[in-house]
């Protein structure tokens, strides 16, 4: 009886640990994807996750570029600037920052951004 518990134990402890382990994956939207179907991402809040590899900061803007495996996207705040290098998961709303012909960019706007004073 005990020798048929104990494969089953191990086998839900495994299953558990790579769930655990897969949940960053799972709920998060990959940057590709995002810039693949802008359309169908406009206006959504996704949450996004990588390693920060710009920032930028100017008195009405404050940004950064996440990367992850997939690609990049910049990402709109008035939090603080993380550090280069920083590996960090955001939450936030896709929109189109501008598009010229063929070219556009598709930006994020981070949770808490008061977009609302850009269009005034």
């Amino acid at each position: 009886m005990i020798k048929n518990k104990i494969p089953r134990m191990v086998l839900s402890v495994l299953f558990l640990t790579l769930f655990l382990y897969g949940c960053n994956n799972l709920f998060t939207t990959p940057i590709q994807k995002i810039l693949e179907n802008p359309r169908n991402y406009a206006g959504k809040t996704v949450t996004v996750s990588g390693e920060v590899t710009r920032v930028f900061s100017l008195i009405i803007i404050k940004y950064f570029v996440l990367r992850d495996r997939t690609g990049e996207v910049t990402i709109v705040t008035e939090k603080p600037l993380p550090k280069i290098g920083s590996k960090m998961k955001v939450k936030g709303i896709v929109e189109e920052a501008f598009a010229i012909g063929d070219q556009q960019l598709i930006v994020i706007f981070e949770n808490g951004y008061r977009r609302d004073r850009e269009r005034s």
